[in-house]
């Protein structure tokens, strides 16, 4: 059963350690659909948070994150990678959590190539994404938090937070 867009209003820091083992669903250009089990995300919650895009303010890139929970949010990096996020939490409140890893797949840049995101996927609704979906799979995932990732930029006190989840075991 597809996520609802009920479940994407909660807090970021909710909605990424509860997709931890659930089934990231991708059907490619040819029909062929895959399944994944989401093993690590990574939440950014808001404008006070500095490693979170919005730190800055709301502009043309970051405005989607400012909707209503349950849009995807992709935006490339070194020119190559295309990271994918969902956007969390209510309108005007930007929260998203990174998708980083997969089974099989570890980092999001690594994640991105392999179910071949791009921008058009950046804004679509998740809960009812025809090329791209999250099932749930009804399993409580035990899990570890870390810091997050390649943000020292962000300072002491947000890339210290521990706000990475990292599936302890593949359900």
């Amino acid at each position: 059963m597809k996520l609802k867009k009920q479940f994407f209003l909660n807090d970021v820091l909710e909605v990424a350690p509860y997709l931890l083992g659930k089934t990231l669903v991708r059907r490619f250009e040819d029909g062929t659909i895959k399944k994944y089990i989401i093993t690590e995300t990574e939440a950014y919650r808001g404008e006070e948070d500095l490693a979170c895009h919005c730190s800055k303010g709301k502009t043309q890139r970051t405005s989607i994150m400012y909707e209503e929970g349950s849009k995807i949010y992709v935006y490339l990096i070194y020119g190559m990678y295309w990271m994918l996020n969902f956007v969390c939490y209510n309108e005007g409140e930007p929260q998203a959590v990174l998708i980083r890893g997969i089974v099989g797949f570890d980092g999001p840049g690594k994640l991105g190539k392999e179910l071949q995101i791009n921008k058009e996927f950046n804004e679509k609704e998740i809960s009812n994404c025809e090329k791209i979906w999250i099932e749930d799979n009804n399993k409580t995932a035990k899990y570890t938090t870390k810091p997050r990732v390649g943000i020292d930029y962000a300072g002491e006190i947000w890339k210290n937070k521990l706000w990475r989840f990292i599936l302890d075991e593949n359900i």
